[in-house]
């Protein structure tokens, strides 16, 4: 997926407009503007369409972080790390949402994915591990599919 369209489902599931946006980006370290939020929003053949960079998308992430569980002020926040893989944002949305494992299976399996509990382990592993396998575009929009049907059910 890209970086414009995780943070375009993002924005659907968490149901914020650009404003809180750009909030949550500054949480997390990274001022940007919402005329920059706007365009990374649009339609990819919009001409005013700016693909978002994958710093601003960490920095998203790592702000939606914050704002759901608190910051640690002694703690510096962690460099974000480039290109942002779906294998990160599965991880940090895990930890946004504080997922367990079984959680994150049963929303997969809600979106129409069947995954034993060592595959998903494969995919929140780092890269560097021998067991570690990339993320795949069609689990991340299942898991942002199925995070959006259950927080928009608990409404």
């Amino acid at each position: 997926m890209t970086t414009n369209d995780i943070l375009r489902s993002l924005r659907y599931m968490l149901e914020i407009n650009n404003p809180k946006i750009v909030e949550i980006c500054q949480l997390g370290g990274r001022k940007v503007s919402q005329n920059d939020i706007q365009n990374f929003l649009k339609e990819d053949e919009d001409k005013d369409f700016l693909i978002c960079p994958d710093e601003v998308l960490g920095h998203f992430l790592d702000g939606l972080i914050f704002l759901k569980r608190g910051q640690d002020k002694e703690r510096p926040p962690a460099p974000i790390e480039t290109p942002v893989t779906n294998n990160q944002v599965l991880k940090k949305l895990r930890v946004a949402f504080q997922l367990q494992e079984d959680d994150l299976l049963h929303l997969l399996k809600s979106s129409g994915i069947e995954m034993g509990k060592s595959e998903l382990s494969a995919l929140l592993r780092k890269k560097d591990h021998r067991n570690y396998r990339p993320c795949g575009d069609q689990v991340l929009r299942k898991l942002l599919k199925g995070l959006t049907q259950k927080l928009h059910s608990e409404k």
